[in-house]
């Protein structure tokens, strides 16, 4: 999910009122951490009134202790249980801040998350704090609730290579990432995203194996995309998307760059035009580091297709991002 997808931080539920803990929190705590992500938990409210926002607070806190969630994380409140809609706005935002005031004593910081139609109805989200869910019908291009903290926007999504349905959110500010020191993996430099370029809305075309622009499956600047691969059509590179599904590397904002693709704590070799390493060239193109290219790739004897990076030096293509190389 990091590599590909780009995410940064997970919350894993840790309770619900005074009786549930919830049983898989340590383990998904212990291994988005090794993933390398920002881990925070949310606990779910029941509370009524002020002294059960603080009890519910003690019995989140301990079990986050517990489950080894990082101090200085996000315990937060999930304020949305039907049981609580008949209560006066002021008595919710004094039980929310009970709740949050007694979290910050264990060492944890806290927001609030609801849904849309209770934002300032049922209590008050001030601007630069909560976290709000509502689910458009197609998210993209959207920015809802942008004065918050963050927005979930759906509730189904898929990530290839994990089982089942995720919620997802849109992060507007660093809350959910900082604080805490998270653990990083050195394969972090290892991503296959590449991100079609513009900001305003522009389609470009996909084209099969042969070169043929595809019909019906065009691109939209500023979507990101998993690439398989990487191949030559007509020497120039293109990622490939899907079943004969190719992008031309010039539509993204990896024009005229390579990215290395590789651990953050090693590096790859360049070779010359005859194919032979270049001596230490792995100290110089460390994984994660960027190069100036040219649009058009370079058939190196004894190593296949490659980038030219400098006068004769040449890096493979499986070392550059989106060539779909996983270490």
């Amino acid at each position: 999910m990091r590599n590909n997808y780009g995410v940064k931080s997970v919350v894993t539920k840790i309770s619900e009122g005074t009786y549930y803990h919830d049983y898989t929190a340590a383990n998904n705590i212990s291994t988005a951490q090794a993933a390398g992500l920002y881990i925070n938990g949310y606990h779910y409210a029941k509370y009524k009134t002020e002294f059960q926002a603080v009890a519910e607070a003690d019995y989140a806190s301990a079990l986050a202790k517990q489950d080894g969630l990082p101090i200085g994380a996000v315990l937060v409140a999930d304020v949305e249980d039907g049981s609580q809609a008949g209560l006066t706005k002021s008595q919710m935002n004094a039980n929310n801040k009970a709740f949050m005031n007694q979290v910050a004593k264990y060492g944890y910081r806290s927001d609030v998350y609801t849904m849309g139609s209770w934002v300032n109805n049922r209590f008050v989200v001030p601007t630069g704090t909560g976290w709000i869910a509502s689910y458009p019908y197609n998210a993209s291009g959207k920015s809802w609730y942008s004065s918050n903290n963050g927005w979930q926007w759906g509730s189904t999504y898929k990530f290839q290579g994990s089982y089942g349905n995720f919620d997802v959110s849109q992060l507007y500010t660093n809350f959910y990432t900082a604080d805490q020191a998270a653990k990083v993996d050195p394969r972090a430099s290892i991503s296959n995203v590449v991100s079609v370029k513009g900001n305003d809305y522009k389609a470009y075309a996909t084209f099969n194996g042969k070169g043929m622009a595809n019909i019906g499956t065009n691109v939209i600047s500023g979507s990101d995309w998993i690439s398989a691969s990487i191949v030559a059509v007509n020497d120039r590179p293109y990622y490939v998307i899907g079943v004969d599904t190719l992008i031309p590397q010039a539509i993204t904002t990896f024009k005229d760059k390579l990215v290395i693709n590789y651990r953050s704590d090693y590096g790859v070799n360049a070779y010359n035009s005859e194919g032979q390493a270049i001596k230490d060239s792995n100290q110089t193109f460390k994984g994660g580091s960027e190069w100036k290219t040219s649009d058009k790739l370079t058939n190196v004897p004894n190593v296949g297709l490659c980038y030219k990076v400098a006068t004769d030096e040449y890096i493979p293509i499986q070392y550059a991002q989106g060539s779909g190389f996983n270490g």
